[in-house]
């Protein structure tokens, strides 16, 4: 993953909450794009306990291990079929 991928998704307005996949098989959530920090090869993402604005502590994550970035909200919502009669 490139920064400047990573930076347009933090930066688009309004913002998408959006999820990383580490190549670990571990995924990130990252829910307001205050709480990431990108630089040239590490995105620097702040974890918060249940609702805090304030982050507890910051864990770092290499670019290079970025696997795949997907929307937080990419499960669609079931329609609801009408009853013919």
């Amino acid at each position: 993953m490139r920064a400047d991928e990573l930076r347009v998704r933090l930066d688009r307005r309004p913002f998408e909450p959006i999820r990383l996949h580490i190549s670990s098989g571990q995924t990130v959530d990252i829910k307001h794009p205050e709480m990431a920090f990108v630089t040239r090869s590490l995105v620097v993402v702040g974890v918060t306990a249940a609702d805090s604005k304030v982050a507890d502590y910051a864990i770092h994550y290499n670019l290079l291990h970025i696997v795949k970035i997907e929307p937080l909200n990419s499960e669609k919502p079931k329609r609801r079929r009408s009853k013919r009669k």
